[in-house]
């Protein structure tokens, strides 16, 4: 899956280059719109225009890019690349290279290899000793990032959460203590229960943003702390593509007493387990020093 979906809204440039300039052999990796299509660069439109082969996730969203942009396709083959035909695929364009053609893969959205089936295109031809290039473009992720307020020093792209809500609230928890900014994709239709379950795995005090449709004509960027976000798709639901964007830890200080009056009320109320996740995510503490002090207090109990 690409980071959105091209649409040519104040689109108004048709190009005007007619005689691209040569492009070298190799497979060259760029990125188009997450939303607005005069975001792609002159950079990008001049390779599409020169490739000899074109490849792409999604055909249709390629030649919609081209014809917004007047990039002729000249009889070029173009070639579907995704996950479902990867393996059938890759030996073909791999032929091209080594015949020493030029081939540009676009994902369907944003930038290659970024929640994406680039990425085993890339090694293969990695592998094969053939020349790889990537040309700089639109991305969900450092969009998102860009607009959340959040630290952006150090950040982990995790992707999709998984379906399931124990699954899910695992996962997510994995991430609980990493000192960098998260940065999750997640669909509408689950957006409610990911929010509820990062609340509870990472900490409901934990600040973070919500980001939707970006850089299209509805975009909104939601910003409080997870709790917060989770009640808000709760009394507004909300459509389109989704990155979560979730604050690292920060550590409360607080003494042994105060530790062990939190663990104590969360205990009265929630499972071991639950409580630990609870008072862990709520302070920043290391998870292992709260289980420490929880299992500590059961035994006086």
């Amino acid at each position: 899956m690409g980071e959105g979906v091209v649409s040519d809204a104040n689109a108004e440039n048709k190009g005007t280059r007619s005689v691209p300039a040569p492009l070298s052999p190799g497979l060259h990796f760029i990125a188009t719109p997450i939303g607005a299509a005069r975001d792609i660069t002159l950079r990008a439109l001049d390779m599409l225009r020169a490739a000899d082969v074109l490849a792409a996730e999604d055909t249709r969203s390629l030649r919609h890019l081209m014809e917004i942009h007047g990039v002729p396709l000249n009889g070029r083959q173009v070639l579907a690349y995704h996950d479902h035909n990867g393996a059938a695929m890759r030996p073909k364009i791999l032929a091209a290279l080594e015949a020493g053609k030029s081939v540009v893969y676009a994902s369907e959205a944003g930038t290659p290899l970024v929640a994406d089936p680039g990425y085993q295109l890339g090694r293969a031809v990695i592998e094969a000793g053939l020349p790889l290039y990537s040309a700089p473009g639109p991305s969900a992720v450092l969009t998102a990032l860009t607009l959340s307020g959040l630290p952006t020093d150090r950040f982990l792209f995790a992707g999709f959460a998984p379906n399931s809500k124990g699954a899910r609230r695992n996962w997510l928890a994995e991430f609980k203590e990493i000192p960098a900014t998260l940065v999750f994709y997640e669909s509408p239709k689950r957006i409610r229960e990911m929010l509820a379950d990062a609340a509870h795995s990472l900490g409901k005090e934990r600040q973070a943003a919500l980001c939707r449709e970006l850089t299209k004509r509805f975009e909104e960027v939601r910003r409080g702390t997870l709790e917060e976000l989770a009640e808000s798709v709760v009394e507004a639901p909300i459509k389109g593509e989704i990155v979560v964007v979730v604050d690292r830890p920060h550590a409360v200080e607080i003494d042994d007493a105060e530790l062990e009056r939190r663990l104590s009320a969360a205990l009265d109320r929630e499972s071991l387990r639950d409580a630990v996740d609870a008072v862990a995510g709520a302070t920043g503490l290391p998870r292992r020093k709260v289980y420490q002090a929880a299992l500590a207090m059961e035994k006086k109990r």
